[in-house]
């Protein structure tokens, strides 16, 4: 829809443009700023039911992920057996030099009892908590028997964790890709209005930066969650077989990290909804500034646009260092409540050593499994804040994700009649908002070959006519009927197929000329092609670039012309050959001369087709079969050019205030 004026008077009738920005109200202001509000979107503020969702999203590899999961257990156990088995290692090393210290054919509670006699009661404490025969030395075979044992153990269990780790990214890369697809389904499934309310920096941001991270910390975290729980578990229960008194020791960490983990972690989770926030807000600054660049430096705002870039960069820049500052303080204060358990199993493992409470290799197999228990407590608590980023995107893109869709076409729609693409409009009301009715008990039909052109000023409604023949938007009353049919009965892809529309603003994508020609009929030919090319006097140039029809666009089309990329859209149209065509200024951009041209064009592609032409310049549209006359959203007046001017009513207003304002910029 066209910009809408501001010079509306206190009391005067509010335009189509103003009651949409009044339906919208406070949320499209703030929308503007935040999409979602004074909350920052990003904040998982419903952390449990959004990181469950966002798991129920492996629901259909639920079996694969069992599987590796066990393999992922087995591997954990293994890992955990290791310990124990090179402690035993040691035992066997410590104690058969030991046992070459004491006189050899005597038994072990002899050899005790000797030391005992002699005065060394600590020597005869450790002596009688070992396996040894006096005198018999180190036993190299069950030496080497161990020491290949946990070199296979260790293998095995890598080689468990390595497939582990690559069936869980196969995995975690189906999902996003699901994710992704479904991202792109709900965006076609949704209505106009909600593009008319979110930026697009802010959409494409949760489309790319907020699944991107989802799909890192899911790859991160998820096998690694996973193997440090089951490695918690295996190693509290060897540990508790080794000795209990020093379990509880290592235990006291616990409630230790559940504290860090509580402090920081709340913290850490709303400095990454913040973080996300403020990304998407320059996502948005940034396709902003690029889009309207031309327009920047034409105003000479490219240091306002610079000033405010930097005010919002430096946003991110503390936003993100707050939040990495949190996510890296957590693994290190995890890191030192570990250390400090592992001083005090050291020291009160080597008393226990030391009077014959515990063997050797027994406390060397406890500290090592001390080290397996903390490190993936701490591995856990460096998840938590990724986990806690991933959840926040995750948050926002399921917010997309639940936005309300268009209603469904109904299962049993019946199929688009081919005719020649009469229009009735039948008591037609509509409105954006219930308290203020726009077009109310609306009726008129054109038969085909006529055109109708469809005037008024700024914010009368124009577009949002055209809107409703497209089905962009529901009627509140009435029928639109398309050769005799309801188009709130069809499809809607049924009712766009049958309609070509010209916008005021031309869209073009990066590719060929000849490629976005054949986008309104992608099985056009090239004969096809080049007689709308002709028509719409798009030949007339094309042969002047270097490759032709091949020549290859920029993003957004910006190595041609504005009048040029018109004339490409123009094209596009007649190439489709609608029944029902729609031109919304489509001649704007283009020069007289051409305009010219191409109201011969567009009268031969009109004959015998239903033309609806939106139109601020009235002398365009002198021989329109019916003019439309809208003022705030209703039809004020409508008949033949002759008729309107004979009535001296709205058009008579608007045609000669067009021409007395030329004819003073004359003189």
């Amino acid at each position: 829809m066209s910009g809408k004026t501001d010079n509306t008077t206190p009391g005067a009738t509010p335009t189509v443009e103003e009651l949409r920005e009044e339906q919208l109200g406070e949320q499209a202001r703030i929308s503007a700023d935040d999409w979602s509000g004074a909350v920052a979107p990003g904040k998982a503020e419903n952390f449990g039911p959004s990181f469950a969702r966002l798991i129920g999203l492996l629901r259909p590899y639920a079996w694969q992920f069992a599987g590796v999961s066990l393999l992922g257990a087995i591997g954990v156990i293994l890992s955990v057996l290791t310990p124990r088995v090179l402690g035993n290692a040691t035992n066997t090393v410590f104690e058969g030099f030991v046992s070459r210290s004491l006189p050899a054919g005597v038994s072990q509670e002899q050899a005790v009892q000797g030391l005992r006699d002699s005065g060394q009661d600590d020597f005869a404490n450790v002596v009688s908590a070992m396996d040894i025969v006096p005198g018999e030395g180190i036993d190299f075979v069950r030496l080497t028997q161990l020491l290949v044992l946990a070199m296979v153990l260790y293998l095995v269990a890598a080689t468990l964790m390595w497939i582990q780790g690559y069936v869980i990214n196969i995995i975690m890369v189906r999902t996003m890709w699901r994710l992704r697809e479904s991202v792109e389904a709900k965006i076609h499934r949704l209505p106009l209005s909600y593009f008319d309310r979110v930026q697009r920096g802010e959409l494409i941001s949760r489309v790319t930066n907020d699944i991107d991270n989802i799909t890192q910390m899911m790859q991160q975290s998820l096998s690694t969650v996973v193997t440090s729980v089951l490695t918690v578990v295996g190693v509290v229960v060897m540990m508790f077989s080794i000795s209990w008194q020093l379990t509880l020791v290592a235990l006291v960490s616990l409630p230790l990290m559940a504290v860090i983990f509580g402090v920081i972690g709340p913290k850490s989770q709303k400095a990454f909804g913040i973080q996300w926030r403020k990304v998407g807000r320059l996502n948005a600054r940034v396709e902003e500034s690029f889009s309207g660049h031309a327009l920047m430096k034409v105003y000479g705002r490219e240091q306002a646009s610079a000033q405010a870039f930097r005010e919002e960069n430096e946003e991110l820049y503390q936003a993100s260092f707050k939040a990495q500052f949190l996510a890296n303080t957590m693994m290190p204060s995890m890191m030192f409540v570990g250390n400090l358990t592992y001083v005090g199993i050291a020291v009160l493992g080597g008393l226990a050593v030391a009077t014959g409470q515990l063997r050797l290799g027994d406390v060397q197999a406890f500290i090592q499994y001390s080290q397996q228990f903390t490190q993936p407590l701490s591995e856990l608590g460096g998840m938590a804040a990724v986990i806690q980023s991933g959840t926040a995107s995750a948050e926002r893109v399921f917010q997309l994700l639940d936005e309300p869709e268009e209603s469904a076409d109904s299962s049993d729609a019946p199929e688009l009649v081919p005719g020649d693409g009469t229009i009735e409009f039948d008591k037609v009301t509509f409105s954006y908002r219930e308290d203020q009715p726009l077009i109310e008990d609306l009726s008129f039909q054109v038969t085909p070959g006529q055109t109708v052109a469809i005037v008024g000023p700024t914010g009368a409604g124009k577009t949002t006519l055209v809107n409703l023949i497209m089905r962009f938007y529901e009627l509140d009353g009435g029928r639109i009927l398309i050769n005799g049919q309801d188009i709130s009965q069809l499809t809607r892809h049924d009712v766009r197929a049958n309609t070509g529309m010209v916008l005021q603003d031309p869209w073009l994508f990066a590719g060929t000329i000849r490629e976005n020609i054949r986008y309104g009929n992608h099985t056009a030919t090239d004969e096809e092609i080049h007689a709308a090319a002709e028509a719409t006097y798009v030949d007339r140039f094309v042969h002047a670039l270097p490759d032709g029809y091949d020549t290859e666009l920029d993003e957004d089309a910006s190595n041609l012309s504005a009048g040029e990329r018109q004339l490409i859209t123009i094209a596009r149209a007649f190439v489709s050959q609608p029944s029902v065509l729609i031109l919304d200024e489509a001649t704007s951009s283009v020069d007289t001369r051409t305009e010219v041209l191409l109201q011969h064009a567009m009268a031969a592609l009109r004959r015998g087709r239903t033309s609806f032409v939106i139109a601020h310049r009235l002398s365009t549209i002198r021989d329109a079969d019916l003019i439309l006359v809208m003022e705030h959203g209703r039809i004020v007046e409508k008949g033949t050019h002759e008729q309107l001017i004979t009535a001296e009513g709205a058009y008579f207003r608007l045609y000669n205030s067009q021409f007395a304002q030329a004819a003073t910029d004359e003189v």
